[in-house]
């Protein structure tokens, strides 16, 4: 993927090396509490309730007080996520424009282990995740290790898709849909909530998919293998393939996020066509 020498967003904020703490729970929804919530959805619970249970102490700080030094892969790290923030924000804003409205621009915060969130308190278990209370992504990029080596799905593209579909939910915040989801919770069976979380998630992916279509028609970033390395991430993070890795099934009642069919397919949609208006999945005849 051509990342280098182009704009840097300045609404990236960079924690890592330094000590967070405090809240209660975190607000998931993107590709987010894979690893350690996974055995937990298995068996129909809450991932937010996980959580709770699973946060670091808010207390703790880094070995002997004092802020950790970046090495020089972190420091590229934090250029690439700026670079992709940047592109997801020329694109947005044009789009926005263009439908006679105003696009606000997310922060993304940047951290190592754990920080304060305005959802609460965020933990590497978290993995990647945007919180509407403070309109914020938050991303630890040692979550990219665990992409490439946990999931498969290695490459600079995946992890561009990673902070494109995270993005994808911002958009969903700025159009309404986030707070129109919630408002469900607790009013609906889980299995019923359920299939709200998997559309929310799904579109997501195809705003991911717009986003890097317009990428491309402003700036040519793709290169051989990226489309290939976006599939990948896709696939590798749908519930059906996480539930077969953990319990060898896979329960559709307890998605919340799409199967790895279901995610590609929404990707590519957005990919090939570039039109949010085509991203309606809450009204889609087929998920």
């Amino acid at each position: 993927m051509k990342w280098r020498g182009r704009r840097q967003s300045d609404n990236v904020v960079d924690r890592r090396g330094s000590s967070g703490g405090g809240g209660k729970t975190v607000v998931g929804g993107g590709l987010g509490m894979i690893v350690v919530v996974i055995l937990f959805m298995l068996l129909g619970g809450d991932p937010q309730a996980l959580l709770q249970q699973v946060q670091p102490n808010p207390n703790a700080a880094a070995p002997g007080g004092q802020p950790v030094e970046l090495s020089e892969i972190d420091r590229e790290r934090g250029e690439f996520v700026a670079t992709i923030l940047a592109d997801s924000e020329d694109v947005w804003n044009q789009i926005f424009r263009q439908s006679g409205l105003r696009y606000v621009e997310p922060k993304l915060e940047l951290f190592s282990q754990q920080t304060r969130s305005g959802c609460g308190l965020a933990s590497s278990a978290s993995g990647p995740f945007y919180c509407p209370a403070d309109q914020t992504v938050y991303l630890d990029t040692a979550f990219f290790d665990q992409l490439d080596k946990q999931l498969g799905a290695p490459g600079d593209f995946a992890q561009a898709y990673v902070i494109a579909h995270e993005v994808g939910h911002h958009v969903q915040k700025m159009l309404g849909k986030t707070d129109e989801v919630n408002r469900l919770r607790g009013q609906l069976p889980p299995a019923e909530y359920n299939r709200y979380s998997v559309m929310l998630e799904l579109q997501a992916d195809f705003y991911a998919g717009v986003m890097f279509h317009h990428s491309q028609r402003q700036k040519k970033i793709l290169e051989a293998g990226d489309i290939e390395e976006g599939i990948r991430a896709a696939s590798a993070i749908g519930d059906d393939t996480l539930q077969k890795r953990s319990q060898g099934y896979a329960n559709q009642e307890t998605f919340t996020h799409g199967s790895s069919e279901q995610r590609v397919r929404w990707f590519m949609k957005g990919l090939k066509t570039g039109d949010p208006a085509e991203g309606d999945t809450f009204n889609a005849e087929q998920l």
